[in-house]
């Protein structure tokens, strides 16, 4: 009986072969992949590694965010918001009959270059508080359409804008319904005109991919309710530019659109006279309208933003380097000392 017993015991506790089949059994084929078992680095931060890494980040972000600070105080801006001034004084409901009247809207506006301004001045529209990424107003429009004669009737997605007494509308939808229509023209110390460039101011792959060379506008705004500019029927959408530039939606409330391009340099203080129209109506939802006339740089438009965002973050990482090789030369610490253990700090191990 005491001969038999550890035979068992033994039999009992002796793991099975791994090569032996195993029936209806759940365990995964072995692979080093799954059972964590691939070689590996993990880097161990030292002091002088993290001190490195800041002084790194530090010294490549200061001087990109004072490239781009220099970049955008070189840009030379006017902004001019005229709703308010070419309208009647009187309550908003004053402003939104006066708008959808036949009055005459046409309006004077005088702006002094702070600046010298190299060419190209670009020319913008600015609105506020317009919800262009609004869900139901995106999706007014058929993209299919504009891109192609053959899919004229494929107005599905542009409601309340795809039909007018049962005529397909061409291009259909709120978003070009609504297409900006006020009007600028230029003139300089009261000399002459100041000619306004309209040629490539979309995106290229927006004319040559989006807006099809065979798709004319058709009972475009000839319903009863007229929401922006028309347009000219006899030129196809892919040349239409104002259009195409309306067209491709903002993500903000506040957005800026180009209008056009001054070709010509213009000195320090010298005087344009602004002659505008001012046709679109922002007043029913408390919009704002201003004209934007600025120079660009390397970095494009006016935007202290990035390089504020550059300085702050370099100058924190300065901050943090300092403040860790302070702490690692007054009070430095060996690497891997069992000491700072919680069970060798405590008195009682524990």
């Amino acid at each position: 009986m005491s001969n038999t017993t550890p035979a068992t015991h033994s039999a009992a506790t002796e793991p099975p072969d791994p090569s032996s089949p195993r029936r209806n059994s759940k365990r995964p084929k072995y692979s080093r992949f799954t059972q964590q078992e691939l070689p590996a680095c993990k880097p161990i931060l030292t002091p002088r590694w993290v001190i490195s890494a800041f002084m790194l980040v530090t010294i490549v972000f200061v001087p990109i965010g004072l490239a781009s600070l220099f970049a955008s105080r070189d840009v030379v801006e006017i902004v001019n918001r005229y709703d308010d001034e070419c309208a009647p004084s009187g309550s908003r409901s004053d402003k939104v009959r006066f708008i959808q009247s036949n009055a005459d809207k046409t309006c004077n506006r005088t702006l002094t270059v702070p600046k010298h301004m190299k060419k190209p001045i670009y020319v913008y529209y600015q609105l506020d508080n317009f919800y262009q990424n609004h869900r139901r107003y995106v999706k007014s429009r058929s993209d299919q359409q504009l891109r192609s004669r053959n899919k004229e009737n494929d107005v599905s997605t542009c409601k309340p804008e795809d039909t007018v007494n049962g005529t397909t509308i061409v291009p259909c939808g709120l978003v070009a319904w609504s297409m900006f229509n006020d009007t600028f023209s230029f003139s300089i110390n009261n000399n002459g005109q100041l000619p306004v460039s309209k040629k490539d101011i979309s995106w290229k792959s927006d004319r040559d991919h989006k807006f099809g060379k065979d798709v004319f506008p058709k009972n475009f705004q000839n319903g009863t309710l007229i929401g922006g500019a028309h347009l000219n029927e006899s030129i196809p959408l892919s040349a239409q530019e104002d259009l195409i530039v309306w067209m491709r939606t903002a993500a903000l409330p506040t957005f800026r659109k180009l209008y056009g391009k001054i070709e010509v340099d213009l000195k320090a203080g010298d005087t344009i006279n602004v002659v505008l129209k001012n046709n679109y109506n922002t007043y029913s939802f408390s919009g704002k309208k201003k004209l934007v006339l600025s120079t660009a740089s390397w970095l494009g438009g006016k935007n202290n933003f990035i390089g504020i965002a550059y300085l702050a973050v370099g100058g924190l990482c300065f901050v943090l380097a300092m403040t860790f090789t302070v702490i690692y030369l007054v009070k430095p610490r060996r690497l891997g000392d069992p000491s700072y253990l919680s069970w060798n700090r405590s008195p009682g191990g524990h």
